[in-house]
């Protein structure tokens, strides 16, 4: 039998990559210090499993806010 690997979760999938709880995961999100997921389906949000391990392992960069200097 062939072994899938995912290359996108859902929320619950994605708090436990990140080895948080949903709720967690969610408030995180909510105040924008984790991405939202990408609906790809309506109603149906999901995060990329490569971009989750780039945050995990600080290789993802946040984006820059724009400033006057």
């Amino acid at each position: 039998m062939v072994s899938l690997t995912p290359i996108s979760v859902g929320e619950v999938k994605a708090a436990k990559l990140l080895d948080l709880k949903p709720a967690v995961f969610r408030a995180a999100v909510d105040a924008g210090r984790l991405p939202d997921g990408i609906e790809l389906i309506p109603g149906e949000k999901r995060w990329s499993v490569e971009m989750l391990r780039r945050i995990a392992n600080g290789d993802a960069a946040k984006p820059v806010d724009e400033f006057e200097l």
